[in-house]
């Protein structure tokens, strides 16, 4: 009898930390049609009251992240660390900081989104670790301790840095330090100092680290700062950029010697074989200046990252319908799945960068306009928290008030990222509901207006929008595989096109105009047969049925329907 208890204990164990299933009903993988949603974690919720967000706080909200239609988070890191980088400067990789809870709160995580059919992706720091995790301390004590060659060592030259290579926070990206009398390079902060990849006990370190969370649960990492994993060993020094100088003074350089070396590739490949052992996602941050560049990050047979970020998608920074029209072609053109991304911890939100100086009508109309935008194109999009509630940046007004150090350091150009960084809006009590403590960051100003709770009852409002056509997404087929065809491409004014499926169509038209418009569509020339639009979802108040000659777009609407 006890070993067959032993036995019943070991199942539900095993089960309860399984991983997700390989495909969906359609032979898909099961991230393909996921929506994913960032969640800050010293920001979603906090659940002892002490001003910062923790893990339980994000497992009291999985009813309504399942609500809103979520199926995987993406969490920032919540590791173990000195919170030099809030969190990006790792001391243990296989704990979890006290500040967000316990090892046991996060496989209460794992198991409770998994009955809210919700993936857990971990962010993963795979570039550096902080000075304080044992590794560096072993490394940094003498030159010939075991872990000596486990970061990026060097002696000065002509009594200074090895080479000319300056941290991406400005001044020099080499630190001397004792006892080894040595350097170690650094391309973010001093208190992060860079792994050696090249080394093969770091890679099976770092490969074990991923395998040990897989075990848990966990259906996948958002892979940090890949781009800076290897550097040139001979050290040459970076040319000059043109005499630029960056937000703390410093001179620019081309980053031809540390970033992107074409080693990385390899590397991400060899983590995906792990990855692809437990039916995992690796999702990118992959900073690229063309779609050429962010295609090699599928890999050369679709063995490297399966959801590379379309950083491009970020930098339109307007309302733009030829803007949006060109990025859109570039990245339905790559090899693997698309990847749409709007804003995120370290990009501002996207109701301030689009809604610019406009009235709050406007701006809450753009924001439902741009959510139908990249719910109903092919890929994957990745939400982030608040977006869906037309939560705005809140920026420091004095230098005293900021958290951020990339603020710290570049004050008054550089105001740094606690803005895109506050506290979620879930009601309209104190703090917007997210703690009855002083938050770490302060709450947004607006949150009487714009919060889960006033929104939920309003159906109106940004977010029951998001939830619609999230729903619409999830059903309808051609939204979720049918091809995207373009119409109408010289209209500055109005972003349109179809989702093509078999034999379904749905168009989406997108005013990105503040004046009314009226379209009409050839789609014949197409090849698609239909007169009339069925309406499916409008974030204004539009007939049950149009016909092709006449379609009617209120300022910055957005009108999705079928054709027939």
């Amino acid at each position: 009898m006890r070993r067959l208890s032993l036995l019943l204990i070991l199942c539900i164990s095993l089960n309860a930390f399984s991983q997700p299933k390989r495909t969906d009903a359609e032979g898909h993988p099961w991230w393909q049609h996921a929506v994913f949603y960032e969640i800050y974690p010293r920001s979603f919720a906090d659940s002892n009251n002490d001003g910062i967000g923790d893990l339980r706080g994000i497992n009291s909200k999985l009813d309504y992240l399942h609500w809103l239609g979520v199926d995987a988070i993406w969490i920032s890191p919540m590791f173990p660390s000195p919170q030099v980088d809030f969190g990006y400067d790792v001391s243990d990789y296989e704990n979890v900081d006290p500040v967000y809870g316990t090892l046991a709160d996060m496989d209460q995580l794992i198991g409770n989104g998994k009955k809210e059919k919700i993936n857990i992706i971990l962010d993963f720091v795979v570039n550096h670790t902080s000075d304080k995790h044992p590794w560096f301390i072993e490394s940094a004590s003498s030159r010939t301790n075991p872990k000596a060659d486990w970061y990026i060592w060097r002696d000065g030259k002509n009594g200074g840095p090895p080479n000319n290579w300056t941290s991406t926070f400005g001044g020099s990206a080499w630190k001397l330090l004792q006892p080894r009398n040595q350097y170690y390079y650094h391309y973010f902060y001093a208190g992060q100092p860079d792994l050696n990849w090249r080394n093969p006990a770091v890679e099976k370190a770092m490969f074990d680290v991923t395998r040990w969370w897989y075990k848990r649960g966990v259906a996948g990492f958002r892979l940090d700062a890949v781009d800076t994993m290897f550097e040139d060993p001979s050290l040459k020094d970076n040319p000059p950029d043109d005499d630029k100088k960056n937000a703390y003074g410093d001179q620019e350089y081309n980053e031809i010697y540390n970033k992107k070396l074409p080693e990385m590739h390899t590397a991400l490949q060899r983590l995906r074989k792990v990855a692809d052992e437990y039916n995992a996602v690796l999702i990118g941050e992959t900073w690229t200046k063309n779609i050429k560049e962010l295609n090699e990050y599928y890999g050369p047979m679709l063995n490297e990252l399966q959801l590379p970020m379309n950083f491009m998608f970020t930098q339109i920074n307007k309302v733009s319908a030829p803007e949006f029209r060109k990025q859109i072609a570039f990245a339905d053109s790559v090899s693997g799945w698309p990847v749409w991304v709007l804003s995120n911890h370290d990009i501002r939100r996207v109701y301030d960068r689009y809604g610019d100086d406009r009235d709050s009508k406007d701006k809450d109309a753009i924001a439902k306009m741009l959510a139908a935008l990249y719910m109903t194109l092919r890929g994957t999009p990745i939400m982030y928290y608040g977006e869906e509630i037309g939560m705005e940046n809140n920026d420091p007004k004095r230098v005293e008030d900021v958290m951020d150090p990339i603020g710290k350091l570049g004050w008054p150009k550089e105001k740094g990222r606690d803005g895109e960084r506050t506290p979620m809006q879930w009601n309209t009590s104190t703090n917007a509901g997210f703690s009855t403590a002083k938050p770490w960051n302060p709450v947004g100003q607006r949150y009487q207006q714009y919060n889960v709770a006033v929104e939920q009852k309003d159906p109106d409002s940004i977010l029951n929008w998001y939830k619609q056509v999230i729903a619409l997404r999830k059903s309808n087929p051609a939204l979720l595989e049918g091809k995207y065809i373009p119409l109408n491409e010289d209209d500055d004014n109005v972003l349109a096109y179809l989702r093509s499926y078999k034999d379904q169509n749905v168009l989406v038209v997108l005013n990105m105009s503040g004046d009314q418009h009226k379209v009409k569509f050839d789609m014949s020339s197409k090849g698609v047969k239909g007169k009339s639009a069925k309406t499916l979802a409008a974030s204004f108040k539009a007939p049950a049925t149009s016909t092709l000659d006449s379609i009617s777009l209120e300022p910055y609407g957005a009108y999705i329907a079928q054709i027939e």
